[in-house]
C-alpha cells in the first residue's frame, strides 16, 4: 500500500512539473537582420519571464549588432527613434526612456544576453511589442509579446 502512495504522489508531482509554465524563451539573431521568431506568449502564471538573446551570426556588434527591447506596440517607433542620437554605446536607447519595459544590451556574433522582468508589469488589455534598437532594423526585428 505504501508503494502505491509513494508512486501516486511522485506521479502527481511530476505532472504537475510537467503542466509549470515556461517562463523563458531564447530568441535567436542573424547577420540577415532576422529574429527567430515573431511572437513571444507569456503565460499569465509566470511571475517573470527572461528572454535570453543569441547572435548565430558572424559579424560584430557595430556593423549588424542587435537587441532585443520591450515595449507598447505604440510606443516602438518613438523608442527608436528617440534612441538614435544614443549610439552603440547605449544601445541605442536614449536614457531614462520609461517607455521601455525591458531591453538586452547590444550583442554581436556569437555573444549573448539576458533580460528578466516582471510579468505584473503588463497589462493583459495592451498591445506590447519587441523589437531591435539598432538602426534600422525595427523595419525587420520585430514582433508582438501577448499574455496567454
Amino acid at each position: 500500500m505504501f508503494a502505491k502512495v509513494v508512486a501516486v504522489s511522485l506521479l502527481t508531482l511530476a505532472s504537475g512539473q510537467l503542466l509549470a509554465a515556461e517562463c523563458k524563451v531564447t530568441v535567436d539573431s542573424t547577420d540577415q537582420m532576422t529574429f527567430n521568431t515573431k511572437a513571444v506568449e507569456i503565460d499569465k502564471s509566470c511571475k517573470t519571464f527572461t528572454v535570453e538573446l543569441t547572435h548565430s551570426g558572424s559579424l560584430p556588434k557595430t556593423v549588424m549588432g542587435h537587441n532585443w527591447v520591450l515595449s507598447k506596440e505604440a510606443d516602438m517607433q518613438p523608442i527608436a527613434t528617440d534612441g538614435l542620437s544614443a549610439g552603440i554605446d547605449k544601445g541605442y536607447l536614449k536614457d531614462g526612456d520609461t517607455r521601455i519595459i525591458a531591453h538586452t544590451k547590444i550583442i554581436g556574433a556569437g555573444e549573448t544576453d539576458a533580460v528578466t522582468f516582471d510579468v505584473s508589469k503588463l497589462d493583459p488589455n495592451e498591445k506590447y511589442s519587441f523589437f531591435c534598437s539598432f538602426p534600422g532594423h525595427i523595419s525587420m526585428m520585430k514582433g508582438t509579446v501577448t499574455l496567454k
